[in-house]
């Protein structure tokens, strides 16, 4: 009881430079964030696709030292995918695969996964081992087939 009473007695004479020190651990930046919910590999990686647009905040673009903040709507580019996530936690430190649902809600639309999927699917042509290379008349032929879909 008695250590409760100091400790309160403690808390209120705080300076407001150690108040503002205690609010100031919640702030990451958004390069930082991005990096540390692993939606981008380096930082640096991070910091250049704010800095070419790619990342929006409400349809926003930002600047690399903007402050994350829990609730914020975030809309990456990554490559092809337009992937939009929900900050759920503000994070300094880069977290495990395991732990990245806790860190943010993935708004992306299933649509959007299909799409990629659908890219990846259509770049990828697969030939029999040892077949060798299409003949001038398969060539043609491919090239109808993907020219219908």
């Amino acid at each position: 009881m008695i250590l409760k009473t100091i400790f309160d007695r403690f808390l209120a004479k705080q300076s407001p430079k150690t108040k503002k020190m205690a609010e100031e651990e919640n702030i990451v930046r958004m390069d930082k964030w991005l990096w540390a919910a692993r939606l981008f590999k380096t930082r640096s990686l991070a910091a250049d696709a704010i800095k070419g647009g790619k990342v929006k905040v409400d349809d926003n673009p930002v600047k690399p030292s903007r402050e994350v903040k829990v609730g914020d709507v975030i809309q990456v580019q990554i490559e092809q995918l337009h992937k939009v996530v929900e900050v759920k936690t503000v994070v300094k430190n880069r977290v495990s695969p395991k732990q990245v649902p806790e860190v943010y809600n993935d708004l992306t639309p299933k649509e959007e996964y299909e799409r990629i999927e659908f890219m990846h699917a259509y770049k990828a042509e697969w030939r029999d081992r040892g077949a060798g290379r299409p003949t001038k008349k398969e060539r043609r032929m491919i090239e109808r087939l993907k020219d219908e879909i």
